[in-house]
Protein backbone atom coordinates (compact mmCIF):
# COMPACT_ATOMS: atom_id res chain seq x y z
CA UNK A 1 0.00 0.00 0.00
CA UNK A 2 1.56 3.45 -0.97
CA UNK A 3 2.01 5.81 2.09
CA UNK A 4 0.30 9.21 1.94
CA UNK A 5 3.76 10.60 3.74
CA UNK A 6 5.55 12.45 1.10
CA UNK A 7 8.86 14.32 2.02
CA UNK A 8 10.68 14.29 -1.57
CA UNK A 9 9.63 15.23 -4.07
CA UNK A 10 11.10 16.49 -7.96
CA UNK A 11 9.69 19.28 -10.23
CA UNK A 12 10.38 21.22 -12.90
CA UNK A 13 9.61 25.20 -12.60
CA UNK A 14 9.58 27.66 -15.03
CA UNK A 15 9.00 31.54 -14.70
CA UNK A 16 7.27 33.64 -17.14
CA UNK A 17 9.39 35.49 -20.22
CA UNK A 18 8.81 39.27 -20.49
CA UNK A 19 6.45 40.27 -23.23
CA UNK A 20 8.15 42.39 -26.08
CA UNK A 21 7.77 45.63 -26.79
CA UNK A 22 5.73 47.40 -29.68
CA UNK A 23 7.46 48.75 -32.94
CA UNK A 24 4.72 51.20 -34.21
CA UNK A 25 4.38 53.64 -35.87
CA UNK A 26 1.56 56.11 -35.79
CA UNK A 27 -0.36 57.22 -39.30
CA UNK A 28 -3.62 59.98 -38.81
CA UNK A 29 -5.15 62.15 -41.47
CA UNK A 30 -3.42 65.18 -41.78
CA UNK A 31 -0.58 63.92 -39.79
CA UNK A 32 0.97 61.03 -41.83
CA UNK A 33 4.53 61.07 -39.31
CA UNK A 34 2.24 60.76 -36.00
CA UNK A 35 5.77 59.27 -34.43
CA UNK A 36 5.99 56.13 -32.61
CA UNK A 37 3.68 55.35 -30.22
CA UNK A 38 4.45 51.25 -29.54
CA UNK A 39 3.69 50.09 -25.97
CA UNK A 40 5.98 48.07 -23.57
CA UNK A 41 5.70 44.33 -23.06
CA UNK A 42 4.31 43.17 -19.83
CA UNK A 43 6.49 41.58 -17.19
CA UNK A 44 6.77 37.20 -16.96
CA UNK A 45 5.15 35.79 -13.49
CA UNK A 46 7.48 34.34 -10.90
CA UNK A 47 7.67 31.04 -9.41
CA UNK A 48 6.83 31.61 -5.52
CA UNK A 49 7.11 29.25 -2.76
CA UNK A 50 4.23 29.88 -0.38
CA UNK A 51 4.30 28.09 3.41
CA UNK A 52 0.56 26.88 4.48
CA UNK A 53 0.44 24.89 7.75
CA UNK A 54 -2.44 23.27 6.34
CA UNK A 55 -0.33 20.82 4.60
CA UNK A 56 1.91 18.37 6.07
CA UNK A 57 3.52 16.53 3.66
CA UNK A 58 4.20 17.13 0.04
CA UNK A 59 1.81 15.11 -1.70
CA UNK A 60 -0.31 17.41 -2.98
CA UNK A 61 2.81 17.98 -5.47
CA UNK A 62 3.77 14.14 -6.11
CA UNK A 63 1.86 14.30 -9.52
CA UNK A 64 2.39 18.39 -10.70
CA UNK A 65 5.71 17.77 -11.77
CA UNK A 66 5.60 21.11 -13.86
CA UNK A 67 5.02 24.57 -12.31
CA UNK A 68 4.45 27.26 -15.00
CA UNK A 69 4.50 31.18 -14.80
CA UNK A 70 2.51 33.11 -17.33
CA UNK A 71 4.57 34.77 -19.75
CA UNK A 72 4.06 38.55 -20.27
CA UNK A 73 1.83 40.05 -23.05
CA UNK A 74 3.44 41.89 -26.23
CA UNK A 75 3.15 45.79 -26.23
CA UNK A 76 0.50 47.41 -28.58
CA UNK A 77 -0.31 50.22 -30.60
CA UNK A 78 -1.15 53.47 -28.75
CA UNK A 79 1.21 52.62 -26.03
CA UNK A 80 -0.29 50.01 -24.89
CA UNK A 81 1.10 47.77 -21.68
CA UNK A 82 1.34 44.53 -22.19
CA UNK A 83 -0.47 42.52 -19.51
CA UNK A 84 1.77 41.54 -16.84
CA UNK A 85 2.02 37.66 -16.41
CA UNK A 86 -0.01 35.58 -13.43
CA UNK A 87 2.53 34.26 -10.71
CA UNK A 88 2.39 30.98 -9.57
CA UNK A 89 2.17 29.63 -6.25
CA UNK A 90 4.03 26.75 -4.61
CA UNK A 91 2.21 26.12 -1.72
CA UNK A 92 4.25 23.70 0.86
CA UNK A 93 4.46 22.59 4.61
CA UNK A 94 6.41 24.46 6.76
CA UNK A 95 9.66 23.52 7.08
CA UNK A 96 10.42 22.79 3.56
CA UNK A 97 13.65 22.91 1.78
CA UNK A 98 14.93 23.75 -1.62
CA UNK A 99 17.94 21.80 -3.88
CA UNK A 100 18.47 22.61 -6.77
CA UNK A 101 18.45 18.80 -8.53
CA UNK A 102 21.20 19.28 -10.99
CA UNK A 103 23.79 20.56 -8.60
CA UNK A 104 22.63 19.63 -5.12
CA UNK A 105 23.57 23.59 -4.01
CA UNK A 106 20.46 24.83 -1.63
CA UNK A 107 18.11 26.97 -2.59
CA UNK A 108 16.21 28.25 -0.06
CA UNK A 109 13.86 26.57 2.61
CA UNK A 110 10.75 27.68 3.82
CA UNK A 111 10.29 28.33 7.62
CA UNK A 112 6.87 30.05 8.60
CA UNK A 113 3.02 29.84 7.69
CA UNK A 114 2.42 32.89 4.68
CA UNK A 115 6.33 32.71 4.41
CA UNK A 116 7.12 33.71 0.72
CA UNK A 117 10.16 32.99 -1.70
CA UNK A 118 10.77 33.90 -4.85
CA UNK A 119 12.39 30.95 -6.19
CA UNK A 120 12.14 32.09 -9.86
CA UNK A 121 11.85 35.69 -11.11
CA UNK A 122 9.60 36.48 -14.27
CA UNK A 123 11.40 38.44 -16.87
CA UNK A 124 11.31 42.36 -17.73
CA UNK A 125 9.07 43.30 -20.38
CA UNK A 126 10.96 45.05 -23.11
CA UNK A 127 10.07 48.72 -23.76
CA UNK A 128 8.47 49.71 -26.79
CA UNK A 129 9.69 52.57 -29.74
CA UNK A 130 7.80 54.80 -27.70
CA UNK A 131 10.32 54.91 -25.00
CA UNK A 132 13.35 55.88 -27.49
CA UNK A 133 12.07 58.70 -28.90
CA UNK A 134 14.22 61.55 -29.35
CA UNK A 135 15.44 65.06 -30.36
CA UNK A 136 17.89 63.24 -33.38
CA UNK A 137 15.86 60.31 -33.77
CA UNK A 138 11.93 61.19 -33.79
CA UNK A 139 10.99 58.17 -34.69
CA UNK A 140 12.84 54.74 -34.05
CA UNK A 141 12.29 51.71 -36.04
CA UNK A 142 13.25 49.37 -32.90
CA UNK A 143 11.95 48.27 -29.95
CA UNK A 144 12.88 45.96 -27.29
CA UNK A 145 12.51 41.96 -27.10
CA UNK A 146 11.47 40.85 -23.41
CA UNK A 147 13.88 39.40 -20.84
CA UNK A 148 14.04 35.12 -21.06
CA UNK A 149 12.42 32.70 -18.70
CA UNK A 150 14.21 31.43 -16.23
CA UNK A 151 14.18 27.16 -15.43
CA UNK A 152 15.16 24.72 -12.69
CA UNK A 153 14.38 21.20 -11.67
CA UNK A 154 14.23 21.44 -7.67
CA UNK A 155 13.89 19.10 -4.93
CA UNK A 156 11.42 19.89 -2.40
CA UNK A 157 12.45 18.29 0.91
CA UNK A 158 10.38 18.43 3.98
CA UNK A 159 11.95 18.50 7.39
CA UNK A 160 9.34 18.38 10.19
CA UNK A 161 8.67 21.43 12.61
CA UNK A 162 8.21 20.06 16.25
CA UNK A 163 9.33 20.82 20.02
CA UNK A 164 10.55 17.23 20.68
CA UNK A 165 12.15 14.54 18.45
CA UNK A 166 11.69 10.93 19.94
CA UNK A 167 15.70 9.62 19.08
CA UNK A 168 16.34 5.93 19.53
CA UNK A 169 16.82 2.33 18.34
CA UNK A 170 14.03 0.37 16.96
CA UNK A 171 12.23 -1.25 19.42
CA UNK A 172 12.96 1.60 21.95
CA UNK A 173 9.01 2.18 23.01
CA UNK A 174 8.76 5.42 20.41
CA UNK A 175 5.21 4.64 18.83
CA UNK A 176 3.98 3.46 22.33
CA UNK A 177 5.11 6.33 24.00
CA UNK A 178 3.58 9.02 21.03
CA UNK A 179 -0.01 6.58 21.25
CA UNK A 180 0.03 7.27 25.02
CA UNK A 181 1.10 10.90 25.32
CA UNK A 182 -1.12 12.07 22.47
CA UNK A 183 -4.02 10.97 20.13
CA UNK A 184 -1.60 9.97 17.67
CA UNK A 185 -1.96 6.54 16.39
CA UNK A 186 1.37 5.11 15.17
CA UNK A 187 1.84 1.45 14.11
CA UNK A 188 2.96 -0.48 16.94
CA UNK A 189 4.61 -3.65 16.64
CA UNK A 190 6.91 -6.46 18.56
CA UNK A 191 9.32 -6.38 15.55
CA UNK A 192 12.18 -3.74 14.42
CA UNK A 193 11.61 -0.97 12.00
CA UNK A 194 7.68 -0.93 12.49
CA UNK A 195 7.61 3.00 12.38
CA UNK A 196 8.33 3.54 8.17
CA UNK A 197 7.20 7.23 8.08
CA UNK A 198 7.31 9.79 10.99
CA UNK A 199 4.49 10.59 12.87
CA UNK A 200 3.79 14.34 14.93
CA UNK A 201 1.13 13.98 17.91
CA UNK A 202 -0.06 16.78 20.16
CA UNK A 203 1.26 16.24 23.97
CA UNK A 204 -1.54 18.42 26.52
CA UNK A 205 -0.38 19.61 29.49
CA UNK A 206 -1.61 21.61 32.37
CA UNK A 207 -3.84 24.31 31.82
CA UNK A 208 -4.38 23.59 28.14
CA UNK A 209 -0.75 24.20 27.48
CA UNK A 210 1.00 21.55 24.89
CA UNK A 211 3.32 20.61 22.53
CA UNK A 212 4.31 18.83 19.82
CA UNK A 213 6.41 15.56 19.60
CA UNK A 214 7.52 13.44 16.33
CA UNK A 215 8.73 10.23 16.27
CA UNK A 216 10.49 8.96 13.68
CA UNK A 217 11.98 5.59 12.52
CA UNK A 218 14.10 3.86 14.78
CA UNK A 219 18.27 4.70 14.24
CA UNK A 220 20.89 1.78 14.02
CA UNK A 221 24.33 1.87 14.30
CA UNK A 222 26.12 3.02 11.03
CA UNK A 223 23.00 4.94 9.92
CA UNK A 224 25.19 8.13 9.12
CA UNK A 225 26.67 5.62 6.50
CA UNK A 226 23.75 4.98 4.68
CA UNK A 227 22.37 1.90 7.20
CA UNK A 228 18.99 0.56 7.92
CA UNK A 229 16.70 3.45 7.03
CA UNK A 230 19.98 5.76 6.61
CA UNK A 231 19.88 9.17 6.93
CA UNK A 232 16.32 10.06 5.03
CA UNK A 233 14.43 10.51 8.09
CA UNK A 234 17.60 12.32 10.62
CA UNK A 235 16.61 15.25 8.73
CA UNK A 236 13.07 15.19 10.47
CA UNK A 237 14.54 16.11 13.63
CA UNK A 238 17.15 18.94 12.71
CA UNK A 239 14.38 21.62 13.64
CA UNK A 240 13.15 20.59 16.66
CA UNK A 241 13.74 22.57 19.70
CA UNK A 242 14.90 19.18 22.02
CA UNK A 243 15.81 15.91 21.58
CA UNK A 244 14.52 13.12 23.43
CA UNK A 245 16.68 9.54 23.45
CA UNK A 246 14.94 6.43 24.40
CA UNK A 247 16.58 3.35 25.50
CA UNK A 248 15.14 0.45 26.80
CA UNK A 249 15.33 -0.58 30.36
CA UNK A 250 16.30 -3.61 29.43
CA UNK A 251 19.10 -2.89 27.36
CA UNK A 252 22.66 -4.54 28.69
CA UNK A 253 24.61 -0.90 28.05
CA UNK A 254 22.30 2.37 28.46
CA UNK A 255 25.16 4.57 28.64
CA UNK A 256 26.57 3.04 25.08
CA UNK A 257 23.62 2.88 23.49
CA UNK A 258 22.34 6.68 24.17
CA UNK A 259 26.30 7.52 22.96
CA UNK A 260 25.57 5.46 20.13
CA UNK A 261 22.68 7.56 19.19
CA UNK A 262 24.28 10.53 20.26
CA UNK A 263 27.36 9.57 18.02
CA UNK A 264 24.98 9.04 15.07
CA UNK A 265 23.39 12.38 15.27
CA UNK A 266 26.92 14.15 15.37
CA UNK A 267 27.70 12.48 12.37
CA UNK A 268 24.62 13.66 10.33
CA UNK A 269 24.95 17.10 11.56
CA UNK A 270 27.04 18.56 14.52
CA UNK A 271 25.09 21.66 15.12
CA UNK A 272 22.23 18.77 16.48
CA UNK A 273 24.40 18.49 19.76
CA UNK A 274 23.52 22.00 20.50
CA UNK A 275 20.27 21.28 20.84
CA UNK A 276 18.82 20.35 24.33
CA UNK A 277 18.77 16.53 25.37
CA UNK A 278 16.53 14.66 27.48
CA UNK A 279 17.04 10.57 28.36
CA UNK A 280 14.33 8.43 28.93
CA UNK A 281 14.61 4.69 30.17
CA UNK A 282 11.43 3.09 28.84
CA UNK A 283 10.00 -0.10 29.68
CA UNK A 284 10.51 0.13 33.15
CA UNK A 285 7.41 -1.79 33.96
CA UNK A 286 10.36 -4.63 33.69
CA UNK A 287 12.32 -3.36 36.20
CA UNK A 288 11.59 -3.06 39.75
CA UNK A 289 12.62 0.17 42.15
CA UNK A 290 15.78 -1.71 43.61
CA UNK A 291 16.85 -2.22 40.50
CA UNK A 292 15.97 1.07 38.81
CA UNK A 293 18.00 2.56 42.09
CA UNK A 294 21.00 0.58 40.26
CA UNK A 295 20.72 2.04 37.20
CA UNK A 296 20.53 5.99 38.07
CA UNK A 297 24.23 5.08 39.27
CA UNK A 298 25.66 4.36 35.46
CA UNK A 299 23.44 6.79 33.73
CA UNK A 300 25.54 10.25 32.12
CA UNK A 301 25.01 12.90 34.51
CA UNK A 302 24.85 15.47 31.82
CA UNK A 303 21.33 15.39 31.06
CA UNK A 304 17.99 14.72 32.65
CA UNK A 305 16.92 11.42 32.89
CA UNK A 306 13.55 9.95 33.69
CA UNK A 307 12.69 6.18 34.31
CA UNK A 308 9.00 5.52 31.98
CA UNK A 309 6.85 2.73 30.96
CA UNK A 310 4.41 3.76 28.11
CA UNK A 311 1.93 1.01 29.12
CA UNK A 312 1.41 1.49 32.47
CA UNK A 313 2.48 5.41 32.41
CA UNK A 314 4.66 5.08 35.29
CA UNK A 315 6.97 8.30 35.06
CA UNK A 316 5.05 9.86 32.38
CA UNK A 317 3.39 13.16 34.02
CA UNK A 318 7.41 13.68 35.26
CA UNK A 319 8.77 13.13 31.90
CA UNK A 320 6.04 15.89 30.35
CA UNK A 321 7.19 17.96 33.61
CA UNK A 322 11.65 17.71 32.44
CA UNK A 323 10.25 18.47 28.93
CA UNK A 324 8.43 21.05 29.80
CA UNK A 325 10.79 22.48 31.64
CA UNK A 326 13.62 22.01 29.45
CA UNK A 327 11.63 24.19 26.51
CA UNK A 328 10.81 27.11 28.34
CA UNK A 329 14.25 27.44 29.83
CA UNK A 330 16.61 30.67 29.00
CA UNK A 331 19.20 28.57 27.14
CA UNK A 332 16.64 26.95 25.01
CA UNK A 333 14.59 29.88 23.96
CA UNK A 334 17.70 32.39 23.57
CA UNK A 335 18.43 29.13 21.12
CA UNK A 336 14.95 29.35 19.68
CA UNK A 337 15.47 33.34 18.48
CA UNK A 338 19.02 32.35 16.80
CA UNK A 339 17.58 29.14 15.30
CA UNK A 340 15.91 30.36 11.95
CA UNK A 341 19.68 32.48 11.35
CA UNK A 342 21.83 30.16 12.83
CA UNK A 343 20.67 26.87 11.02
CA UNK A 344 22.70 25.40 7.73
CA UNK A 345 21.40 23.61 5.49
CA UNK A 346 24.58 21.44 3.90
CA UNK A 347 24.82 20.83 -0.13
CA UNK A 348 23.80 17.74 -1.43
CA UNK A 349 25.88 14.55 -1.96
CA UNK A 350 24.75 14.21 -5.36
CA UNK A 351 25.22 10.35 -5.83
CA UNK A 352 23.59 9.42 -2.74
CA UNK A 353 20.82 11.41 -3.46
CA UNK A 354 19.84 10.03 -6.67
CA UNK A 355 19.90 6.99 -5.00
CA UNK A 356 17.46 8.28 -2.90
CA UNK A 357 15.64 9.55 -5.25
CA UNK A 358 15.44 6.52 -7.51
CA UNK A 359 14.00 4.55 -4.72
CA UNK A 360 11.23 7.29 -4.07
CA UNK A 361 10.21 6.99 -7.79
CA UNK A 362 11.04 10.89 -8.39
CA UNK A 363 14.35 10.96 -10.00
CA UNK A 364 12.31 10.93 -13.88
CA UNK A 365 11.06 13.97 -14.72
CA UNK A 366 9.07 14.81 -18.04
CA UNK A 367 9.99 17.66 -19.77
CA UNK A 368 7.77 19.46 -22.30
CA UNK A 369 8.95 21.69 -25.17
CA UNK A 370 8.16 24.96 -25.47
CA UNK A 371 6.71 26.37 -28.58
CA UNK A 372 9.17 28.73 -30.27
CA UNK A 373 7.94 32.19 -30.02
CA UNK A 374 9.94 34.84 -32.34
CA UNK A 375 11.18 37.68 -29.26
CA UNK A 376 12.33 40.08 -31.70
CA UNK A 377 10.58 42.07 -34.55
CA UNK A 378 12.03 42.68 -38.25
CA UNK A 379 12.36 46.40 -39.09
CA UNK A 380 10.42 46.34 -41.90
CA UNK A 381 7.43 44.71 -39.76
CA UNK A 382 5.88 47.79 -37.87
CA UNK A 383 2.65 48.76 -38.43
CA UNK A 384 1.34 52.17 -40.63
CA UNK A 385 -2.45 52.77 -39.25
CA UNK A 386 -4.73 55.16 -40.77
CA UNK A 387 -7.03 56.75 -38.56
CA UNK A 388 -9.91 58.88 -40.17
CA UNK A 389 -11.17 62.23 -38.23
Amino acid sequence: MESNFVDYVKIYCRSGKGGRGSMHLKHIKYNPNAGPDGGDGGKGGSVILRGNHNFWTLLHLKYQRHVKAEHGGNGGKDKCHGTDGKDAYIDVPCGTVVYDAETGKYVCDVTYDGQEVVLLKGGRGGLGNFQFRSATNQAPRFAQPGEPMQEMTVILELKLLADVGLVGFPNAGKSTLLSALSNARPKIANYPFTTMEPSLGIVGYREGKSFVMADIPGIIEGASEGRGLGLRFLRHIERNSLLLFMVPGDTDDIKKEYEILLNELQQFNPEMLDKQRVLAVTKCDLLDEELIDMLRDTLPDDLPVVFISAVTGYGLNDLKDILWAELNSESNKLKGITAEDTLVHRDKDMQRFTEELRAEGEDEILYVEEEEDDDIEELEDYELEDIED
